[in-house]
This record gives C-alpha cells, sequence and structure tokens, in this order.
C-alpha cells in the first residue's frame, strides 16, 4: 500500500496498459465516464467483462487471464465482495501487473492480504482517473 503522493505519483507514470474490470459501457456508469476519460487521456485500456465482447468499442475479454499482453493496472469497478476473487485471478496472470486498483468506495482486506507478498501495489478506495488528473498524467 502507498502512503505517500511522491510513490503514487512515480507509480502511475510507469503506467500505460489498464484492463478495466467490470467494463460497461452505459452512459451514466461511474466505469463508463472513467474508461471512456482514460482512453482519452491516452492509455491503452482493456476491457473486462464476462458476458460483454466489444466495450468502448474495444475488444473485451472475459477474465483478465485471457488478455494476452502485458497490463500495468488493473482496475475494479466491482463490489467488495468480488475483489478477493479478482485477486486470486490477478496471481494467475503472466506477468503480473504492478497494480491491483479498487475504485472509489471499494476497500478489501481479504484482497490486501491475497496479494501482501505479491509483490503487486495495492490501492483501495480511489479512482484512478481522479489520481492522473491530479498529477497531470496522461500519455
Amino acid at each position: 500500500m502507498l502512503y505517500n503522493d511522491k510513490e503514487l505519483s512515480a507509480l502511475l507514470r510507469e503506467v500505460k496498459t489498464i484492463a478495466v474490470v467490470g467494463a460497461v459501457d452505459k452512459p451514466g456508469r461511474p466505469v463508463d465516464g472513467v474508461g471512456r476519460e482514460m482512453i482519452e487521456m491516452g492509455f491503452d485500456i482493456i476491457p473486462v467483462h464476462p458476458v460483454r465482447k466489444d466495450v468502448w468499442g474495444l475488444e473485451t475479454y472475459k477474465t483478465v487471464t485471457d488478455i494476452p499482453t502485458p497490463v500495468d493496472v488493473v482496475d475494479l469497478f466491482r463490489a467488495a465482495q468480488f475483489c478477493p476473487d479478482h485477486a486470486r485471478e490477478v496471481l494467475k496472470m503472466d506477468p503480473l501487473p504492478k497494480v491491483f486498483w479498487m475504485q472509489s468506495g471499494i476497500i478489501s482486506a481479504e484482497a490486501r492480504e491475497i496479494l501482501a507478498d505479491s509483490g503487486i501495489t495495492v490501492i483501495e478506495d480511489r479512482c484512478l482517473k481522479v489520481e492522473f488528473q491530479r498529477f497531470g498524467i496522461t500519455r
């Protein structure tokens, strides 16, 4: 877990590819606005949804383990009770992502514990897009 802005800013400046878990392109949904804005900011966004095939006009994967390219951040738009399962799934990715990010309002001590010795930075209860904007980070 990161505790200061200097560390968080440095970590986010390395991010290029973001898997958005729970991606949907329904206007008015927070994930839709955040996903679209991060695309506009120049990040490579990979939507992840178990049913949808084409979110934001992008190929959409059923799980993070189906993604064929390396991912820097797994950004979760899922309720806290689903985060432990996503944490276990992330541990099966090769290579592992740098960050497991739980959006605003999402906190999971169990997911944090699952990833504790993995080398993956866990961020809880923060909006990734807001943090990029706060630090002036775009691609």
